[in-house]
């Protein structure tokens, strides 16, 4: 049910397409903070003026491309709210993620703007940022005359803010320049766990990484004979593509302190391959060979939360959402035997944790943005965020308020450890890569490489081979 889990080759492809294609579209728009606004390229923002209206733009139809997903079905439920409160009618086409990204890319690289938002990861924006296809948020969200005073930008998880913010310059940190996306709703990257193995077998979370491998081996050679007689240790992602390095692996290598790229003179350099990084991928390529899965090289979302709710793994570091969704009363055998916890932690006791983060954008083409803005407004504001929280599974709030909401913490409190993870991780949740246009294309080959020592090749050549590669791309 994930949605960032399936291998992104069309999607490359394409982005590789639209890149051709961005010479016109930056000659047109700027580098994203003016397209389709004021003429002397200002923000369109400028143009909203006098006292905030949720009215101003009444009568007026915003069109919404989004992806298949729990939090878009509890979007679509409030949408009526959204028109009686604004006079604004929202015409949404739905994707599967299949083939979401490469619809919208495709749109955007068009320059059609057949939409005027849509929804889109963190990482997305390093690659559709710098071509100019984004609208720059931050002078909708800075006009007292576009913004209404309970948003309240400062409920929002800052590092969550920070996600969507950036200087389009490739290697500078997230939290500065534009405003490129919002965030909605996203998922941090911890351990879900059998507790009726872990019981069964005395057996405790994991606090280091060293103990994870150990448990993940001891569940695969110990629970057959406990009654669970189709379980291997832990459910961690193995296919080609990048989406398998940014769950648990890129929280663990965060925080053992690594680095995917360091920037040095400007220049965006590889660091997979340093003695650490090195040691540390071997020793996760034995976990998984000792404690993960057998059919490991295919595994994407799906099969890593299906195998926690079918009972065939003991644990899952992944997405929490991943395993929320077999948790859930009735979802799965699993459920009512899943509870979660922060997972091991690094070398002075390090959380640092890599996330996923489902983002609100506004096409910088769209004739429609003081409308298309207030829809942003709302669908990120609290009261429709509570509501999708409570009512339906808008999971992982980006908003504090909601996430201190008594309503809230009653509905997950049903889920053992759910709410206690949450509160430990948030703050050190944050995007664990080195912003760069390359992204998907370097992940997807770092995964490669992971396979290939998983297949027992030696990690040191195999990684330096992978730097070597990745140095002339993104350098």
């Amino acid at each position: 049910m994930d949605m960032h889990a399936h291998d992104r080759r069309r999607f490359l492809a394409l982005g590789a397409a639209a890149a051709a294609s961005a010479a016109p579209l930056l000659t047109a728009c700027g580098t994203g903070f003016g397209g389709g606004g004021p003429k002397g390229g200002g923000s369109a923002a400028d143009d909203v003026t006098g006292p905030f209206d949720w009215k101003r733009a009444k009568g007026r139809t915003v069109k919404a491309l989004l992806n298949k997903h729990p939090y878009t079905d509890a979007l679509i439920a409030d949408l009526k709210a959204f028109t009686e409160k604004t006079g604004i009618r929202v015409e949404y086409d739905v994707f599967p993620e299949d083939n979401y990204f490469d619809k919208l890319t495709v749109d955007l690289s068009s320059g059609r703007a057949s939409y005027d938002v849509f929804m889109l990861g963190a990482y997305m924006v390093w690659q559709y940022g710098p071509p100019g296809w984004l609208e720059d948020l931050g002078p909708w969200m800075r006009n007292s005359s576009a913004t209404g005073d309970d948003w309240d930008r400062e409920d929002f998880f800052p590092n969550l803010l920070a996600a969507d913010q950036w200087s389009l310059e490739a290697g500078a940190p997230l939290g500065q320049g534009g405003q490129y996306a919002l965030p909605w709703g996203w998922e941090t990257n911890v351990v879900a766990y059998n507790t009726e193995v872990f019981k069964k077998l005395g057996l405790k979370p994991a606090e280091t990484f060293d103990e994870l491998r150990e448990t993940a081996g001891a569940i695969t050679r110990r629970a057959p004979g406990a009654g669970f007689d189709r379980m291997y240790g832990v459910a961690v992602r193995g296919s080609r593509s990048w989406a398998t390095i940014h769950p648990g692996f890129m929280t663990m290598y965060a925080r053992n302190g690594l680095k995917d790229f360091t920037v040095e003179g400007g220049k965006v350099k590889p660091a997979m391959n340093s003695p650490e990084a090195v040691a540390f991928t071997r020793d996760w390529a034995e976990m998984v060979r000792k404690g993960g899965p057998p059919s490991w090289t295919s595994y994407t979302w799906y099969q890593c939360s299906g195998d926690l709710g079918a009972e065939k793994a003991g644990m899952l570091f992944d997405a929490d959402t991943a395993a929320y969704f077999q948790a859930v009363k009735g979802a799965s055998p699993a459920s009512g035997k899943i509870a979660f916890h922060p997972g091991p932690k690094g070398p002075g006791g390090s959380l640092a944790t890599n996330m996923w983060i489902w983002s609100l954008g506004m096409n910088a083409r769209s004739r429609n943005k003081s409308a298309a803005w207030l829809f942003l407004q709302w669908a990120t504001g609290k009261e429709h965020l509570r509501k999708g929280a409570i009512e339906h599974n808008h999971i992982d709030p980006v908003r504090r308020s909601v996430s201190q909401d008594a309503a809230y913490k009653d509905k997950m409190r049903a889920i053992p450890g759910f709410i206690e993870t949450f509160e430990t991780v948030v703050d050190e949740t944050r995007i664990q890569f080195t912003p760069q246009e390359q992204f998907f294309d370097a992940t997807t080959s770092w995964a490669a490489a992971l396979q290939e020592i998983y297949g027992g090749k030696n990690a040191s050549s195999v990684l330096n081979g992978l730097a070597g590669d990745l140095a002339s791309k993104v350098g």
